[in-house]
């Protein structure tokens, strides 16, 4: 069954799932702050309408959308960030805004350049409306994009934002040549520091080794097609953020999420290291030598601490 499809934001992730879907034989309509127009046109008379703003994009977007959303039309959150600021995802900016929204979170390993050229991946379609979420798998997947469904929204989407964190310190691993043991061990430790946020802030620690968290940072943690991979080795190379930021030329939301999670893990107690340490380097408070010193200098402790 074609879809009427409407697509908030054409960076490279949303031009690619534009194009994904359109090929897919269903009726894609789009608008960008580039391409101007009024995003409400794009709402009215979709049958779907996915979201793939930068995090920066919602908070401004959501509080004017929000109230004035067709209730019957769901929105797919594709925005992957925790906010810190107000310390919300993509989807609980929407919530804030419209409580009655039907909401899906839409995460997973998709860097985009391989799905624009034709690359096959999967993806989690998370909402806790699993009926919606069996009707647009049915009608979403296709050869290139499989589609699994889950009813844990939030766990989904901490874990494809708290990824990118991972991502740039894998990023860091590599530019400082520290070799494949470091890194196996900086991702595993990480995967410990991901699931005591996902669990602090209430979601299923199960979906971290899902798609959204183990799959996904298996991709971006080793790819130079990441922007938050690419952001970590500017950062190894001596690169402030700023510089860095500069040199990849797009949104890096893992950046921001750092600082979110960082702030987080300070005022509640939360063992965040890796997080920490992201955050330092990146804001000059530190060297890349001092922030791998400092980790491997930490107070011994058992594997699950």
């Amino acid at each position: 069954m074609s879809l009427a499809i409407g697509v908030l934001g054409l960076g490279a992730w949303g031009h690619t799932l534009a194009g994904l879907f359109e090929r897919q034989g269903h009726r894609v309509r789009s608008w960008s702050r580039r391409s101007g127009g009024d995003p409400v046109a794009v709402i009215q008379g979709s049958d779907l309408v996915l979201v793939a703003l930068a995090l920066d994009g919602v908070k401004q977007l959501a509080p004017e959308l929000g109230p004035r959303w067709d209730q019957q039309v769901p929105l797919v959150s594709c925005s992957k960030g925790l906010d810190p600021e107000c310390q919300r995802t993509a989807s609980q900016m929407w919530n804030v805004a419209n409580p009655e929204l039907r909401l899906l979170v839409l995460s997973g390993p998709n860097l985009a350049s391989e799905l624009a050229q034709g690359c096959p991946a999967a993806s989690v379609l998370a909402s806790q409306d699993q009926p919606l979420v069996e009707q647009l798998q049915r009608q979403l997947s296709s050869d290139q994009l499989r589609l699994y469904g889950s009813d844990d929204p939030l766990g989904v989407e901490l874990a494809g934002a708290l990824k990118n964190v991972m991502a740039i310190a894998g990023g860091i691993c590599d530019g400082l040549q520290l070799g494949a043991n470091a890194k196996a061990s900086l991702l595993c430790r990480g995967m410990a520091e991901m699931s005591l946020v996902i669990q602090q802030l209430g979601g299923d620690q199960a979906s971290l080794y899902g798609l959204a968290g183990l799959g996904d940072l298996l991709a971006t943690a080793n790819s130079p097609l990441s922007r938050n991979y690419r952001f970590g080795l500017a950062l190894a190379g001596g690169q402030t953020a700023p510089e860095a930021l500069m040199g990849v030329g797009a949104t890096v939301e893992g950046y921001k999420t750092a600082q979110a999670v960082a702030g987080m893990g300070q005022r509640h107690g939360w063992a965040l290291p890796i997080c920490q340490q992201v955050v330092a380097l990146a804001e000059g408070r530190c060297s890349p030598k001092e922030a791998v010193h400092a980790l491997m200098q930490r107070s011994l402790r058992g594997e699950q601490g």
